[in-house]
């Protein structure tokens, strides 16, 4: 449906996405659904994309193995927003802004912290797909409105599809989420993310992949999967195995929180600008018509500035945690914490022992053993490793981690376990010590899932991609 001003335009829309096209100019509401799709939903689509997306009727991405049933598929062509105008789409958790050669994707959840929901990946990875094949769009900048950038993805809502389901509802989530992750990482468009707030988890996945990720005084980054009883995924495996020495395992594991200074310091950021200069730069960048990284990155250049590493960063402590981190099994990097501990102890080495013995025992080693053989791999085995772990987790055939984790800390809210009081204030993890978890259950997360209907995940190629386009740090 389109906006009455410009209704002398044929719109396409193919399947049941309630999309709306609105214009600040006219400060008026937008029409909303009424307009009936002048196309049936089996008719097929024109070629627009060769990502396997576009282009496909209505009827085969009901039956494709990247979109549920029930997921929103919208198309149109004929008609383009003019610059300056957005573009609502599902109930308007994710908004486009058409600038010149620059669109802008507005993650818009901000009661829910922009957590990612299964329509928010889809559209968003329908949107990527689009704007590549766009010769008009050169630049794509992603932000999200109010104090987070994403907190990550809807884990809850997986989890609910998981239980009240079946499994392979939540894994589908997931398969669209790498999917996406891996379009970013091998996009031929720059990509500009503006991470002004919370980042983490699922967030790290739509922003670290992009080339230029930009950090503010109030961002805070954190991958706190391992205390959920899930494990650092979006492509994690990747970006934190490429970090200096073993930070990345420190991150992984111990889902500590990192600010902005310490992203630009550790190579997850590009660059710092003030948040109060984030609007200006968003300006800078909307008159910019090219696609050139050079020039774009001289643009943000000249909003940057310097940032020192505060007195607590963990970033002070790399030659310690470069030390401990960097021994072959977790229950080894606990060991060599403990004995920094007797040289003195100070508040760093208590809260990162801390968090070690509060996370999964099972999901510390399949963290562990994902970033040791990340460094060797690329964005695609990555994901399809992940994707494989995720997929066993969400049907819970060794453990319920997961599931306890989200009951602890995401449904019940009260981080105490529905067991005996030595427990209290950790979930319940299954198996519930280190030394309980081996080597060979490790093994069998990373094998395909026994089931006649799960599939690898299918990542297509990409021939735009480049050599250099596979890794953004």
């Amino acid at each position: 449906s389109v906006h009455d001003d410009v209704d002398e335009h044929r719109s396409v829309v193919v399947g049941t996405a309630d999309h709306h096209f609105y214009c600040p100019a006219h400060q008026r509401s937008p029409c909303g659904p009424k307009a009936n799709p002048v196309t049936s939903p089996d008719e097929e689509i024109p070629q627009k994309s060769r990502s396997g997306i576009i282009g496909r009727s209505h009827k085969e991405l009901r039956n494709s193995s990247l979109l549920l049933p029930s997921s929103p598929i919208t198309v149109c062509h004929q008609w383009q927003p003019r610059s300056g105008w957005t573009l609502r789409t599902n109930r308007y958790s994710v908004l486009v802004e058409h600038h010149n050669c620059a669109r802008t994707i507005v993650l818009n959840r901000p009661r829910r912290l922009n957590a990612l929901s299964f329509k928010m990946v889809s559209r968003l990875l329908q949107l990527f797909l689009e704007f590549e094949e766009d010769s008009k769009a050169k630049l794509l900048i992603m932000k999200g409105k109010g104090r987070a950038f994403s907190a990550g993805g809807d884990v809850s809502a997986a989890a609910h599809l998981a239980t009240e389901g079946h499994w392979s509802f939540a894994a589908k989530f997931f398969q669209v989420e790498y999917t996406l992750n891996y379009v970013m990482a091998t996009y031929s468009k720059p990509q500009v993310s503006l991470l002004d707030g919370i980042v983490m988890g699922g967030g790290a996945g739509a922003s670290m992949h992009g080339r230029f990720r930009v950090v503010t005084e109030n961002t805070v980054f954190a991958m706190p999967e391992t205390a959920l009883g899930l494990f650092p995924d979006v492509g994690a495996s990747h970006f934190l195995s490429r970090l200096s020495g073993f930070f990345g395992e420190y991150v992984g594991l111990t889902g500590v929180r990192l600010s902005g200074a310490d992203l630009l310091a550790c190579g997850l950021a590009t660059h710092f600008v003030p948040s109060m200069k984030i609007p200006l730069l968003e300006g800078a960048l909307h008159v910019a018509d090219t696609s050139d990284p050079l020039v774009i990155n001289a643009i943000i250049l000249k909003f940057s500035e310097r940032i020192p590493l505060k007195d607590s960063s963990p970033y002070h402590r790399l030659d310690i945690i470069n030390k401990c981190f960097s021994k072959i099994s977790v229950e080894e990097i606990m060991s060599a914490l403990e004995e920094e501990t007797l040289k003195g102890v100070n508040e760093w080495l208590s809260v990162t022992i801390e968090s070690l013995k509060k996370a999964s025992p099972l999901s510390l080693k399949l963290c562990l053993r994902l970033i040791r053989e990340g460094r060797l791999q690329s964005i695609d085995q990555c994901l399809s490793r992940e994707y494989r772990v995720v997929s066993h987790i969400m049907k819970s055939e060794h453990s319920r981690d997961f599931f306890e984790g989200c009951r602890a800390i995401l449904f019940d809210k009260d981080r105490n376990p529905k067991v005996q009081p030595q427990f209290l204030f950790f979930p319940f993890w299954n198996p519930s010590k280190l030394e309980l978890v081996s080597e060979e259950m490790v093994d069998d997360y990373l094998t395909k899932v026994n089931d006649e209907e799960w599939k690898d995940l299918e990542l297509l190629p990409r021939p735009r991609a480049t050599a250099s386009s596979r890794s953004k740090l």
